[in-house]
């Protein structure tokens, strides 16, 4: 561990940091390309990270959680996507679910589920993105509208992940507002039984052990108490949930970035073509080192998001978590890249673990999307 990030980290989070890194090495990248080529779930691992209190670490101790925040539930991601072994449930389930709930969720609501999140047991999916709207709050047409006592909700959401594993999916619809007459997001919790609600799995180039799918909704009947939280407090709630994605969508990049630049320098140190070790050369190692540079910058954006989010700066932490997505998803391709050029051949091999995160690293660019993704580019620049 390097000096820098010593001082960056207080004690708790060094440790916390080494003994995830020690569970993901038990597991590895051989784990994760067996548990896709076999089509199964990283069940053992989920189940083992959230038997340590790893899965939980950010949410309120008395539901079971850690009592943490942000800050310790991305070292955790980091740290096991940097072992070649990322839980991207973790950005779902933990992170959005979690906290929108425990923030927002009424006293049943928090009772129902936050144990459950904490302990592995519970899982929820995230529906936002819609085949017109992408995730733009503005353009959703998903809607709720009151039928008595209760919610009927109607509308199609894409590229929801793991919806098939989760017992339930928070969906981002919009109501009515009585005075104004215009529509306002609200986030309803579907239980993954609810009549009317289907869903159609996306065939997918990316290999991985969570699946895309295309929800439909219709008519699906919803009593009062899915509503989470204040019906006026909508976008608040969503953005809530929104920014702990961005961090933890920048996690995931920055530990995805670190396996492959690792794989790439102790090839770069061992494999010997001529008289030397080909990282010798600088036309090797100079590439490596700027992949390097371009994951710990990305990683101090993401510290500085999760610390202005546990500190309660929504604001402040809405603009720094899209920088710390935006870098980290630069950093992880160009990571990703560079370590598959440095192989060669050996790359696009299954031996090494690097191919099939071509496809993968592009997730950290991509996802999540929406109008919140090009906020930190629409910065004024200086006049004068």
């Amino acid at each position: 561990m390097s000096t820098a990030r010593t001082v960056l980290e207080t004690e708790e989070h060094q440790a916390l940091r080494a003994a995830v890194a020690a569970l993901g090495k038990r597991y590895g990248r051989a784990y994760m390309t067996t548990v896709v080529r076999e089509g199964n779930h990283t069940d053992e691992l989920w189940a083992e990270a959230a038997k340590l209190g790893y899965l939980g670490v950010n949410l309120p101790e008395e539901y079971g959680g850690g009592g943490g925040g942000m800050a310790e539930l991305s070292i955790v991601l980091e740290e096991l996507g940097a072992a070649g072994s990322p839980l991207l449930m973790m950005i779902v389930s933990p992170a959005i679910c979690g906290t929108v709930i425990a923030r927002f969720g009424t006293d049943q609501q928090k009772r129902t589920w936050l144990p459950g999140l904490a302990d592995g047991s519970l899982t929820m999916a995230f529906g936002i993105t819609e085949p017109d709207a992408g995730s733009n709050s503005h353009r959703i047409t998903t809607t709720a509208r009151r039928d008595g006592d209760d919610w009927l909700l109607t509308g199609r959401k894409v590229f929801v992940s793991g919806v098939d594993i989760a017992d339930a999916t928070l969906i981002v619809g919009r109501t009515e507002d009585a005075r104004s007459g215009k529509l306002k997001p609200c986030l309803f919790i579907v239980p993954r039984d609810a009549e009317g609600f289907g869903r159609n799995r996306i065939d997918m180039e990316l290999h991985a052990p969570e699946k895309q799918f295309e929800l439909v909704l219709d008519d699906v009947r919803l009593p009062a108490e899915a509503l989470v939280g204040d019906e006026d407090a909508g976008l608040l709630q969503l953005f809530a949930g929104l920014n702990p994605e961005r961090i933890m969508t920048a996690a995931f990049g920055i530990g995805m970035g670190r396996f492959a630049l690792g794989r790439a320098v102790e090839y770069a140190r061992t494999r010997q073509v001529w008289k030397a070790p080909i990282g010798s050369h600088q036309a090797i190692a100079h590439p490596l080192a700027t992949a390097h540079i371009d994951l710990e910058l990305a990683r101090l954006m993401m510290q500085k998001a999760a610390r202005l989010y546990d500190e309660g700066d929504d604001i402040g932490a809405g603009e720094a978590a899209n920088m710390a997505k935006y870098a980290a998803g630069e950093a992880c391709v160009k990571a990703v890249d560079q370590a598959v050029h440095t192989l060669g051949g050996n790359g696009l091999t299954r031996e090494y673990g690097l191919a099939s995160l071509i496809t993968a690293s592009r997730v950290a660019r991509i996802a999540p999307a929406g109008e919140k993704r090009v906020r930190p580019l629409l910065i004024p620049l200086p006049q004068g």
